[in-house]
């Protein structure tokens, strides 16, 4: 009897043991992310693009170097239905004398109010009260595995 449960407590515990990871889900590869910010009063017009991944259901993406100006780091967890709800934080890249918030190397952080489906998405900073916030959408492109060379 003793051995029976000691076969079943192994067998529950090993995949755990042994670093098992929860099964992905159809958004998980590489994406290219693509973000587009309007033109404020102390700040211009902006687009960057990068690469981000989604493993196990969550979302990490980042441009420039951490710390310095442009930096930018958007993590969340997404959905079964494939919405979400991500957190941007960064530094800023550039800016002109005006609000503090602005200047060059502060720092700042938002959310993002986004829908994926199995190979694109779309996004919507949430602008708060409008006095700190601007506009800036997000679309999301899942990368195609490239194709595998004929077999000779």
């Amino acid at each position: 009897m003793k051995l029976r449960k000691s076969v079943c407590l192994l067998a529950v515990a090993l995949p755990f043991a042994l670093g098992a990871q929860a099964p992905g889900t159809e958004f998980d590869g590489a994406w290219t992310t693509t973000m587009a910010c309007e033109a404020s009063t102390h700040m211009p017009a902006y687009q960057w693009t990068f690469v981000s991944t989604i493993t196990n259901g969550s979302f990490h993406g980042q441009h420039g170097e951490e710390g310095g100006p442009g930096y930018l780091v958007i993590d969340g967890p997404i959905k079964p239905d494939g919405s979400a709800k991500l957190h941007a934080k960064g530094t800023v890249q550039a800016g002109k004398a005006g609000l503090v918030t602005q200047l060059k190397g502060n720092k700042y952080d938002y959310n993002i109010e986004a829908k994926f489906s199995s190979n694109s998405g779309t996004g919507k900073r949430d602008e708060g009260a409008g006095i700190l916030g601007r506009p800036c959408s997000f679309a999301f492109t899942k990368e195609t595995p490239a194709a595998a060379p004929p077999a000779q």
